[in-house]
């Protein structure tokens, strides 16, 4: 999962990442609230939003209405010391999905993000299921016909993209997008060589090839699966 963390606390930005990056997301960070306006605005494919009140530029409200405003439906969790009720509600009322006031426990944001991210999938349990396979988010684990399969974080997090949107076709710069953060380095092949890794720890025809667009997975594929 991709998430935007618009922060602009060093000292908590480090710590959210860092605990986020244990939980396998790819975490983006901007300390700038025009700045993520416009990021927001430019339909990259985040999961979340986890998103502070005051920010330099344009305070976290005014971004969390514009983004609501333009039709962006992305899930956010705000971040913020104002505890008052109205505070609250307001947040609330300007198309936040939770809300969390500092300070706080890791544990609560990421049991918070999760629970966001069911949400936004249509997911009444954490755990998915296709063609054999069960994936569970929150303890990062993978069964293919009940025997746990390893896979890294980036197999984890594109496998778990194919299994919550079955029969989407995913561009190979959509999955680069969902996978890497800004500014981190991607082979050309990159995509393609994780495709492999996975059809190779579970099955060949998991993922099919659409030619001269991208990927799929198929849930009403018949091709043999050994």
């Amino acid at each position: 999962m991709r998430i935007l963390l618009v922060e602009d606390d060093p000292s908590l930005v480090s710590g959210i990442r860092l605990a986020l990056k244990t939980e396998h997301y790819t975490v983006d960070h901007l300390a700038d609230g025009t700045l993520a306006l416009a990021a927001l605005q430019n339909n990259d494919p985040f999961d979340a939003v986890i998103l502070d009140l005051g920010l330099p530029g344009l305070d976290g409200i005014r971004v969390l209405k514009a983004t609501r405003l333009g039709g962006n439906r992305v899930p956010v969790l705000v971040l913020t010391a104002r505890d008052a009720v109205d505070d609250r509600i307001e947040g609330l009322d300007a198309g936040a999905d939770d809300y969390l006031v500092k300070p706080f426990e890791v544990a609560e944001l990421k049991a918070r993000l999760r629970a966001l991210l069911r949400r936004s999938q249509g997911q009444v349990t954490p755990l998915l299921e296709c063609r054999g396979i069960q994936l569970e988010p929150t303890r990062r684990q993978v069964y293919y016909q009940g025997q746990a399969i390893t896979l890294s974080r980036r197999e984890f997090t594109l496998l778990q993209e194919f299994m919550s949107h079955p029969g989407r076709v995913f561009t190979r710069d959509t999955l680069t997008r969902l996978i890497y953060g800004w500014g981190e380095d991607v082979e050309s092949n990159a995509i393609e060589v994780h495709v492999h890794h996975l059809r190779r720890k579970l099955f060949p025809g998991l993922i099919r090839t659409v030619r001269g667009i991208g990927y799929v997975l198929d849930p009403t594929s018949q091709e043999r699966e050994a």
